[in-house]
């Protein structure tokens, strides 16, 4: 079987670039704002998450220990609540072959998403600047949650790591 991206001496093929790439930190400038494709947040979802990761709270597993707590439907985990819009943002990509390195993120949470809701990501980037190591930069940005009310249900602030238009590859990404 041949390699449709690489000749036969392993060398990239020229004639056919990738389709998608992500921004630089360069092209990632303050104020700059886009919102992710939704997503509905399914029983699957919840079920899938709680076993993999150990979230056996009864508050998660059990409707009508939810209900008596005062939530009108199966309460989802802010984690996975996170790890859904996280993925919005990849799906989108923005940082798609640009991204090195995630360094620090806060994270609130605002109200309850239930299993039936439907979430959106809606990112501005707050801070874009050089790092100490050439042709990369450190890019910081708010994202904001939203169900399909319009209400906020979550915030996160990622600091990450993203290629320069300049970034060659040689160095480690340690240390940046």
């Amino acid at each position: 079987m041949t390699d449709p991206v690489h000749s036969t001496n392993g060398e990239m093929r020229a004639e056919a670039p990738p389709i998608i790439t992500g921004q630089t930190w360069e092209d990632m400038t303050v104020g700059t704002r886009f919102r992710t494709a939704s997503r509905t947040v399914t029983e699957t979802d919840l079920v899938n998450f709680i076993t993999l990761c150990g979230f056996n709270e009864p508050l998660f597993w059990d409707a009508g220990h939810a209900r008596a707590a005062g939530y009108a439907g199966r309460l989802v985990p802010g984690a996975l609540t996170y790890a859904l819009a996280e993925g919005l943002v990849i799906q989108s990509h923005v940082l798609h072959g640009t991204g090195l390195a995630f360094m620090h993120m806060e994270l609130d949470v605002r109200r309850p998403v239930l299993v039936g809701d439907t979430i959106t990501a809606i990112v501005e980037v707050t801070g874009a600047r050089a790092s100490s190591k050439p042709g990369r930069g450190v890019v910081e940005s708010t994202v904001t949650v939203v169900n399909q009310r319009g209400d906020d249900v979550l915030v996160f602030t990622p600091v990450r790591l993203i290629r320069g238009r300049d970034y060659t590859g040689v160095d480690d990404v340690a240390g940046s």
